[in-house]
């Protein structure tokens, strides 16, 4: 897939901008905070329709404006698509493909895939379960598009069962609407739990790989499940049999919390280098060399999926990375993957690198296209 247009109005920083990408390496040069990071998180939410910076649409529309405008043109093996997503200061936002207004936002899904590696990545091995399921969440969106609709369902059920629990405060809730909410809880949650189980499956030998060749075959990564319910194999009705059993055993406790405490809104993912935590023992170096190993992985598991390369959008992260790294991911993208890439300065870049790349200059929410470079 090719991303050959992108239009911005009202978006972030940007009042009305349109590029157009000619070469598969899109080089974005500018000082901090002039924009550059504004328009990958662009195509990033035609991707995912979510930003790994915020979850507020008013976040991302302009001040003073009321909506933000998104549209591009992308070319895939099955055709060309056009794409349009609108955010509002109030209201929901609007999703269109090919001129045509969506019902479902899920529908938009997978229209474009992308891979985003920015340093704020680093917090998939330093900060909370929470983060890990997020990327994990938003990786299997894009490989299974309904995937999205199952995790919202789940989500809805969640806020409902945890109201009624609010509800009942000193006493306890009332049993019948209770047992309703739990079978619905465990019925969407199993079916989160083997979908998330079942990529992960296929996401970690390929990471585990990648850690190693980048490590110089001194590193061993483990990639490991770890799900709130105990999963014993693949069978819903025992999946589902375990987590009503697991609600029965903490029901006092999310009495006493008026929380819900059983599910895949508790999962979590182990990252381990030598049969050693990442999170609390792993270095710098590590820590960003586990990161990478997961971009790569992401890249190829979509590929495989999907049956076309997506788009790679990597937003200063060369400036993360020691030369070791750099080689390795830039090597690893040569022209396989259109790739968009923020950068304050051209230095990392060797010179078939820089002559085979458009680049752009960005300054205060304006695109303009730099001087050509040559090098020897």
């Amino acid at each position: 897939m090719y991303l050959k247009t992108l239009q911005l109005r009202q978006f972030r920083n940007y009042g009305a901008q349109a590029v157009e990408f000619t070469a598969p390496k899109t080089i974005l040069l500018g000082d901090n905070a002039q924009g550059k990071s504004n328009l990958l998180e662009s195509v990033e939410l035609l991707a995912t329709l979510k930003s790994h910076r915020t979850s507020r649409d008013r976040d991302l529309i302009q001040s003073g404006a009321t909506l933000a405008q998104i549209t591009a043109t992308v070319d895939r093996e099955v055709g060309w698509a056009d794409l349009g997503l609108v955010l509002r200061q109030a209201g929901r936002r609007t999703a269109s493909r090919s001129g045509e207004k969506l019902r479902r936002q899920v529908d938009f899904l997978g229209a474009l895939n992308a891979v985003q590696f920015s340093s704020l990545d680093l917090d998939l091995v330093r900060g909370g379960p929470g983060e890990r399921r997020v990327w994990l969440d938003t990786l299997l969106m894009q490989l299974e598009p309904v995937y999205a609709s199952i995790l919202a369902e789940y989500n809805q059920a969640l806020k409902q069962r945890n109201a009624l629990l609010r509800r009942a405060e000193d006493r306890s809730p009332d049993p019948t609407q209770m047992a309703l909410w739990d079978a619905q809880l465990a019925t969407l949650g199993t079916r989160v739990m083997r979908r998330r189980s079942r990529g992960l499956a296929r996401l970690a030998p390929l990471a585990e790989t990648w850690h190693r060749d980048i490590s110089g075959q001194t590193e061993g990564l483990r990639v490991d499940y770890q799900p709130n319910v105990p999963l014993e194999g693949d069978e819903p009705g025992e999946i589902q049999a375990a987590f009503l059993d697991k609600i029965r055993q903490r029901a006092i406790a999310e009495q006493m919390q008026h929380t819900s405490l059983v599910g895949p809104h508790r999962d979590d993912i182990a990252f381990t280098i030598n049969d050693t935590p990442a999170r609390q023992y792993g270095s710098q170096g590590q820590q960003r060399t586990l990161v990478l190993a997961l971009k790569l992985a992401e890249l190829k598991l979509i590929e495989s999926v999907v049956g076309e390369p997506p788009l790679l959008l990597l937003d200063d992260v060369l400036a993360e990375l020691d030369l070791n790294r750099q080689n390795q991911l830039l090597d690893t993208i040569q022209d396989r993957f259109q790739t968009l890439i923020t950068t304050t300065h051209l230095g990392s870049f060797d010179a078939q690198w820089l002559n085979s790349s458009q680049i752009l200059t960005v300054q205060a929410g304006h695109i303009t296209a730099a001087a050509t470079v040559l090098q020897p």
